[in-house]
Parts: structure tokens; C-alpha cells; sequence
């Protein structure tokens, strides 16, 4: 219970990236700002967290030893994750962006045969290969149904250009992100802690958001204050509070792929909360019945899936996922 518990409260405070986003594309700021000053912001706050705990040596180590890995899948879970959903709010509202990064509820539980679990058996532990949790899909289904329901009405007034660019680039982040999660957890292998490795993560993804800034520069010129305000805003809730929220729920079921699947599973609240804060803050309409119908769907699907779970996993299952 206390990963989903975790999860939730990520959930609230990755809310705030949606929100802040549409928000500065609202008042006329360029999305390649809203993605690289995130991560610029994100570095010092997360040094002085590791720095203090005394763990920097320990993390440069691991990377030093395996520096390719670091910067391949930090790009691919922090880079191919972000910008495609600072690209989306130009072309789509908070919440449409919010329900539909709601598929990587899908896209992660899909991803469960990439990666190996480890088993208890008589003989001792045994690496097996992941399997999509099809219960759990089940019941992810239930969730994404709910997230249609709450956004069906509002998503009929869009354009097609809105749609095919508002949601596109934010199914592929859907993907991205689990898939840099997990594989770092892999190479990590128990040997770093939640906020090493998110620090780990940012730095070795700098390369690519510097040179996203680079092209910002000489295409659109450099943000307002007003924009870097709200970046450094969007870094401290979002990529520093929920990012560690996030990584320490999956890091408390690491291999075990059904229970990681309702921690993700846990990021549906996004679109709940993106709602309550864009009705207060953005002046938002007001959500109609049909909605209130998906919210209900939404919460119903995440205490079946929480049940399912913890009633089809094996004690012997043991957490240590393999590399």
C-alpha cells in the first residue's frame, strides 16, 4: 500500500507540469525553454539533497563505469519524456495532454517482456522473463475508459492539427519514460538510492538539453522571467518532488512487474488533479456529468487494480530485479 500511497502523491505533484506548461504556451512562451530550464533547475537543488546526504562518490562511480548506459537512457527517459510533452502543450490544453500521458498505464505494463524478474524456488533464485500483467491490464483499461468519459466532450472541439500534435508526441513519451525508469533501475542494481539516481539521470541527460537550448536560442530567442520563473517552479513540484516521489514507489517493487504496474497505474490522479488545478488557476470550464462519470471510473479502476495485484502476487517473489 505504501507505493501507491507514494505514487498518488507524485501524481499531485507531477500535476503541476501540465498545468504550468500550458500556461507559458499560453503566454506566448516556447515549449524548447519550458523543457531544457527544467532540468538546469532540477541539477543544483538535487546536488545539495546527495551532496548532504554524502553519496556523490557513489554515483559518479557508477557512472564512470558505465557513462554510454547513462546518457543513452537518461536521454531516452528524461529526454524523449519531457520534451514531447513541453511540445504537446502548443498544441493542446492541460488536460487533454494530462489524460492522454495517461496511456503509459498501458505503455508501461506493455514493456514488462523487455526486462527479466527474479524468483524464489526450491532450488534457489531463478531469472525469468516479464510478463504483461493481463489482469492488470484489465484494469487499466477501466482507467483509460474513465480518462475518455472525463475529456470526450471537450476533445470534439479540437482541431485535427490540435489532436495529431497534442497527442502523438506524448503517447511516445508514455513510452520513454517507464522504459529509462526501468532500465536505469537495471543498471543501478540496487546500488544507488532514489535521489543518486535522479541526479545521475539529469546529468547525463544535460548534453541533450543543452543543445536543445542552443537551437532555442537562434529560433525563438531567450525566455521571459516570467517563463523562467514558472520553469524553476515546474523543477522544483515536478522534477525534483514527484520525480523522487516516482522513482522511490517503483524502487520499493522493483521486479516485481505486477505491483510496478500499479504504481504506474497511480499516475491516472495526474488527470484529477490537472482538472482541480486548471479550474482554479486557468479558469477552466467546469467539468459536465459525462466527466464526473470518468472520474468515478478513474478512482474505481485504481482500487481494482490495487486489489488484483496484491491478490495474484506470489510471497516468494523476491524484489531484486535481474540485469
Amino acid at each position: 500500500m505504501k507505493p501507491i500511497i507514494i505514487g498518488i502523491f507524485a501524481a499531485f505533484f507531477f500535476a503541476f507540469t501540465f498545468i504550468l506548461n500550458r500556461a507559458m504556451d499560453l503566454a506566448g512562451g516556447s515549449w524548447i525553454w519550458s523543457a531544457s530550464l527544467r532540468y538546469f533547475f532540477m541539477v543544483p537543488f538535487l546536488f545539495i539533497i546527495v551532496m548532504a546526504r554524502k553519496n556523490l562518490k557513489p554515483l559518479f562511480v557508477e557512472m564512470k563505469n558505465a557513462p554510454g548506459t547513462w546518457l543513452l537512457w537518461s536521454f531516452v527517459g528524461f529526454g524523449l519524456f519531457y520534451a514531447p510533452l513541453c511540445f504537446s502543450a502548443a498544441y493542446a490544453p492541460g488536460w487533454l495532454i494530462a489524460a492522454t500521458w495517461q496511456i503509459t498505464i498501458i505503455s508501461g505494463s506493455l514493456l514488462a517482456p523487455l526486462f527479466y524478474e527474479t524468483i524464489m524456488t526450491e532450488n534457489g533464485p531463478k531469472k525469468i522473463k516479464g510478463r504483461i500483467p493481463l489482469k492488470g491490464l484489465a484494469m487499466s483499461m477501466i482507467i483509460l475508459l474513465g480518462i475518455i468519459l472525463m475529456q470526450v466532450q471537450q476533445a470534439s472541439q479540437l482541431t485535427v492539427m490540435a489532436l495529431t500534435l497534442g497527442i502523438l508526441p506524448v503517447v511516445a513519451a508514455s513510452f520513454a519514460y517507464p522504459l529509462g525508469n526501468r532500465k536505469m533501475m537495471d543498471v543501478c542494481g540496487g546500488r544507488l538510492d532514489v535521489f543518486q539516481r535522479v541526479l545521475g539521470m539529469t546529468l547525463a541527460s544535460l548534453p541533450f538539453w543543452v543543445l536543445l537550448s542552443i537551437y532555442g536560442y537562434f529560433t525563438v530567442g531567450l525566455p521571459s522571467i516570467g517563463q523562467t520563473v514558472q520553469s524553476s517552479l515546474v523543477a522544483i513540484s515536478s522534477g525534483v518532488i514527484a520525480t523522487i516521489l516516482f522513482f522511490q514507489a517503483t524502487d520499493l517493487v522493483r521486479g516485481n512487474m505486477q505491483k510496478l504496474a500499479v504504481v504506474e497505474a497511480t499516475q491516472s490522479m495526474e488527470v484529477l488533479f490537472a482538472l482541480i488545478g486548471e479550474l482554479l488557476l486557468l479558469n477552466s470550464a467546469f467539468p459536465t456529468t459525462l466527466s464526473w462519470l470518468g472520474v468515478a471510473l478513474v478512482m474505481g479502476g485504481m482500487v481494482l487494480h490495487s486489489y488484483i495485484s496484491n491478490k495474484n502476487v506470489a510471497p516468494i517473489r523476491d524484489k531484486a530485479t535481474a540485469s
